[in-house]
């Protein structure tokens, strides 16, 4: 017997914990389960193949809005070839509305819904052993009561299973080696206690906590065996002040340097207390993300939100000044009530505290979700198909809506990647509407035909500089010098830019300065540019009467913004090195 737990994840660096966990509960069933994770960038034809190959007995998938339309298909072939192996689906996109699922997907046997870990044991010891000898005796399914692939419709659903007490679930890593590379996921909590009307996480109302002993225990694992990345997935990792401050505590106490932990949290929840040890941590040990969603008011009681948004502001503007923790805050354009300008509005307010990431997302009706049950309520149309993507509202239209995409694909580009981090805080100095100037910059590239095609970094910082040329509010030399700044703060690009000077004596300058090869560069501007703590400017920086020389050292980087360590040395300085560098040849 052989049940393969199938998993098809958006990018290679991620794992789907899900599978795992579900091994782990299965206790004496493990050694008939084996695991098989994939990507959406794989093609459909390959991952039918694989699996095939692999012969199972059983075939499960865990399904989400990222992997159900790869799944259905993938899942439609084998049946074709394989009609006798039952194909069963779990995860958020098919836990909700499970019979509607199963009749328009003919090769799914059944589904597992809701939490998993318990069915699905139980379901592997069903076909392992034949106990329980009925599916019905186990709680938590919804299946056929004739063969999947046959034209009657009509299913058994089983009784609803009780939430698990979260402490008896085994951890579920074990040899790190088959995660090298890739993000770990790990929950110390399961629920939520908000209700967001957008969101899954608030039908689950039993809020249960992991015992402190066992999370200690599984995070000193992480850490001593070097994880890069560890991804908290509780839905409001803060929402228990005691619970929060023990793990920060623990992981402040065996920090190695080296792991990084994400957590999803509510900045107005955060006490002086937490702030205040939170600003003592290693730069780069922890990132947040925070949902801010909307500052809409009326918009944040539609959705069912509670959120002060002056705490969140304080508390944003307190870790950001500390220097040490990177904050991602969160948008959604398409929720009730926010027309366009209200969404605008949101933007430019919460860009204005400058994260150190900004995600412009869009609401998705998810099965299941408040928002899902009022959407003709709302005048909502949103795509049939994963990820339901909201196309409009009452509200909003869809061309607002496109007009929203193009801000976000700029804001991606040019704010979030990092990569033109100097020249986004001058371009403050000129565009104090920030949604007007990503909505430019987007019909610039729109008008140019640019959104089609793909571009290195040099391209991208080119085409921003003909656009700020074709507007006029910039400087040409300042602009000029910043973009080459930006290029080299975050690695010494092979090719200079087509408007970069090369400065005759710069090979001299090079050799006196650059040690270490293509792991340092040097190059002179004619300004001062901003430094990494001023996160905004309101005015140009002033032209200097003599240049300097910027060193970039590409071995010593930030532990949050991974640039390049600079130096500045004067002229006459420069002039002194090369001169006893000279001497000595």
């Amino acid at each position: 017997m052989k049940i393969l737990l199938t998993a098809v994840n958006a990018k290679y660096i991620h794992s789907n914990p899900a599978v795992y966990s579900l091994r782990a509960y299965a206790g004496e069933y493990r050694k008939f389960i084996e695991i098989a994770e994939y990507t959406t960038n794989q093609k459909n034809e390959y991952i039918l193949q694989e699996i095939y190959k692999k012969k199972p007995d059983v075939l499960c998938f865990s399904c989400y809005i990222w992997n159900y339309d790869c799944i259905r298909e993938i899942a439609a072939e084998f049946h074709k070839l394989i009609p006798d192996v039952p194909v069963w689906a779990g995860g958020p996109e098919v836990s909700y509305e499970a019979e509607r699922t199963l009749a328009e997907t003919p090769s799914f046997y059944g589904i597992m819904t809701g939490e998993g870990e318990a069915s699905f044991a139980q379901l592997a010891a069903h076909y392992c052993t034949g106990t329980p000898k009925e599916l019905l005796e186990i709680p938590g399914l919804v299946y056929r009561k004739e063969k999947a692939g046959q034209t009657v419709l009509d299913f058994f659903r089983t009784a609803r299973r009780k939430p698990l007490d979260f402490s008896e679930i085994p951890f579920c890593y074990e040899n790190m080696k088959d995660f090298k590379n890739r993000i770990v996921y790990y929950e110390s909590s399961r629920g939520c206690p908000f209700s967001c009307s957008y969101c899954l996480s608030s039908i689950d109302k039993n809020l249960r906590f992991r015992s402190m002993e066992l999370v200690r225990k599984e995070l000193l694992f992480f850490i001593e065996n070097e994880v890069p990345q560890v991804k908290f997935v509780d839905r409001t990792f803060n929402c228990n002040h005691t619970h929060a401050m023990e793990i920060w505590r623990f992981l402040k106490e065996h920090d190695r340097g080296i792991t990084n932990f994400h957590f999803e949290i509510a900045a107005d929840l955060l006490t002086k207390e937490e702030l205040s040890f939170l600003s003592g941590l290693r730069p780069g040990m922890v990132q947040f993300e925070i949902g801010v969603q909307s500052v809409s008011p009326k918009t944040l009681k539609a959705i069912h939100r509670n959120m002060h948004l002056p705490a969140v502001h304080s508390a944003v503007d307190q870790i950001l000044k500390s220097g040490n923790i990177h904050v991602h805050l969160d948008l959604i354009a398409g929720l009730p009530f926010e027309s366009y300008g209200q969404f605008a509005e949101s933007f430019r307010e919460i860009y204005a505290w400058k994260p150190d990431n900004l995600q412009l997302g869009f609401l998705k009706v998810l099965k299941g979700s408040y928002l899902y049950e009022h959407a003709k309520e709302y005048g909502m149309i949103y795509w049939d198909r994963p990820p339901y993507e909201i196309m409009r509202t009452e509200w909003i239209s869809y061309e607002e809506i496109l007009r929203i995409k193009l801000v976000e694909e700029m804001l991606e580009v040019y704010y979030n990647s990092g990569q033109y981090e100097v020249t986004m805080k001058i371009l403050d100095a000129a565009y104090p509407d920030s949604f007007d100037f990503f909505l430019s910059l987007g019909m610039f590239y729109e008008k140019n035909e640019l959104l089609k095609q793909n571009h290195s970094r040099i391209q991208r910082a080119k085409y921003l500089l003909d656009f700020l040329m074709e507007d006029k509010k910039v400087p040409k030399d300042l602009i000029e010098e910043s973009l080459l700044f930006d290029l080299y703060y975050r690695e010494n690009v092979k090719s200079r830019p087509c408007w970069a000077k090369n400065p005759s004596e710069w090979k001299a300058v090079a050799k006196a300065f650059c040690k270490n090869g293509k792991m340092s560069h040097i190059e002179p501007f004619s300004y001062h540019f901003p430094k990494k703590e001023e996160r905004t400017v309101s005015r140009f920086p002033k032209k200097l009467a003599e240049q300097i020389y910027v060193l970039f050292e590409y071995e010593k980087r930030d532990a949050l913004t991974h640039q390049a360590q600079v130096t500045e040395f004067t002229n006459q300085e420069v002039k002194e090195k090369c001169r006893n560098v000279q001497k000595k040849f």
